[in-house]
């Protein structure tokens, strides 16, 4: 059960410091270089463009704008996050440091090859696939 507290038993009972703690060092980087981040973003972004110019339509102008949209933003936030306030001294892999020292995954370690491919496939499958049905789409 919930209990009032007079503000003066509170005062009596608190134990107040005045030294000032040393910030706290979060590293938002997520561990990638950002030229695969921009990669993923361009292909899912080249994918939307493959489809709308394909199925050029006046139907589907704010669908696909939707779309980008949604795409632009869900890379957009976290991109805004990893440079909010505080700052800190934690910097993203370059493509150099990543092909040298790999990666460590939620499976184990992968190395800088293995981890590109892995981050990627589906973006490349993605743009893949819709050149494809573009492709049928004019052939039929």
């Amino acid at each position: 059960m919930s209990k009032h507290i007079v503000r003066e038993d509170l005062a009596a009972r608190a134990i107040v410091r005045e030294e000032a703690r040393a910030p706290h060092q979060v590293d938002r980087t997520f561990e990638l270089p950002t030229v695969l981040y921009a990669t993923t973003v361009g292909l899912y972004l080249g994918f939307f463009a493959v489809m709308a110019a394909g199925f050029a339509s006046p139907g589907l102008i704010i669908p696909m704008v939707i779309f980008a949209l949604f795409v632009v933003a869900g890379f957009g936030v976290p991109m805004v996050w990893a440079r909010l306030a505080p700052q800190t001294k934690s910097r993203a892999l370059t493509m150099g440091q990543l092909k040298h020292s790999g990666i460590q995954t939620n499976t184990g370690r992968l190395s800088g090859r293995d981890a590109v491919v892995q981050m990627l496939i589906l973006p490349v499958l993605i743009l893949l696939w819709g050149l494809a049905t573009v492709t049928i789409a004019a052939l039929v």
